[in-house]
């Protein structure tokens, strides 16, 4: 018991020092099952991400954008296996984060629970929905842990590409026809509220801040992070053109900070329960990608493995 009293002390100290831990560091069970949740969801969201969009590439209006949703595209699944890489250095193997996926054990973002209605919606998924993960994702490359953070620099390069991405398309829009501006507005309208619930439950209500922050996990909170989204993204809707829907919205001198309006938690807990729009839509296609795709991995690791007795042969002969 000393002795365990003794390594969560040195853990402590490491961490309140600012130096990374390690996957062969010591660390608290409880630690290892907080990044094993945090980095499966976070990969969870990138894979599942490129659904909403992924049914525009072929609608998409010119060549030039279908060459850069499709570089997106490829840039979140990529981002998705970073993802996934860096929690198996946490002990646990892949197949069991996507089965957990796939049964609904593990949670991914509720936004990509929402539709793409029009091609309003990838310009604002671009500004709003990746203007709202880059809030939180440059945090985490200070995360504690060192193969979180060191993935997530990358990410975080290629997340400020796709909100640049999208909100590009929305300039254009508004600068367009009469129509086209209305048909960012709309996306705006609707992609708003589910961009703030983005960050999480209210400071008050979530279960993991206090303890991912004392192990610096995360470096802001969830309400902080949020305010920190609003304060940014409302000049920039201003210089659009566009109205935020939220009657509430108002500049505080004092504070320094935007006011906004209550969120429909009711509505985030919904659809975190697996209620919204697009649940069933989107779990149903990632097991059929996923069983579609059994072949490509099946062919890969024997080609893997033939190379490795290769290699052995090759080394016995030598």
């Amino acid at each position: 018991m000393e002795k365990l009293h003794d390594l969560q002390q040195a853990f402590q100290a490491k961490i309140d020092a600012d130096e990374k831990i390690e996957p062969k560091d010591w660390m608290p069970d409880a630690y290892r099952k907080t990044l094993i949740r945090q980095i499966s969801q976070h990969a969870h969201s990138e894979i599942v991400g490129m659904l909403p969009e992924g049914n525009w590439i072929s609608r998409a209006p010119s060549l030039r954008r279908k060459v850069a949703l499709l570089a997106k595209v490829q840039d979140e699944a990529g981002h998705g296996l970073y993802l996934y890489s860096a929690a198996e250095t946490l002990g646990i193997d892949r197949e069991t984060l996507i089965d957990d996926l796939h049964t609904g054990k593990a949670k991914y973002s509720s936004i990509f629970n929402y539709p793409t209605l029009s091609w309003a919606d990838i310009g604002a998924i671009g500004w709003l929905v990746d203007g709202a993960a880059i809030m939180n994702q440059v945090m985490l490359t200070r995360t504690s842990y060192g193969p979180y953070a060191r993935a997530m620099v990358r990410i975080c390069k290629e997340e400020s590409f796709h909100q640049r991405q999208g909100y590009e398309i929305l300039l254009t829009l508004c600068r367009g026809s009469e129509a086209q501006k209305e048909m960012a507005q709309d996306a705006l309208n609707r992609w708003w509220w589910p961009s703030l619930m983005m960050f999480g439950p209210s400071d008050k209500e979530s279960q993991h801040t206090e303890q991912s922050m004392l192990w610096k996990i995360k470096r802001k909170t969830n309400d902080e992070l949020r305010q920190q989204f609003v304060d940014a993204t409302v000049p920039q809707a201003e210089f659009l053109g566009l109205s935020i829907p939220d009657p509430d919205l108002k500049w505080n001198e004092e504070t320094g900070h935007y006011e906004f309006g209550e969120i429909n938690w009711d509505e985030f807990w919904q659809v975190v329960k697996g209620n919204g729009p697009c649940n069933r839509e989107r779990i149903k296609a990632r097991i059929k990608a996923h069983e579609e795709g059994a072949w490509v991995r099946e062919a890969a690791m024997a080609y893997a493995k033939k190379r490795k007795e290769r290699a052995t042969a090759a080394q016995k002969v030598a």
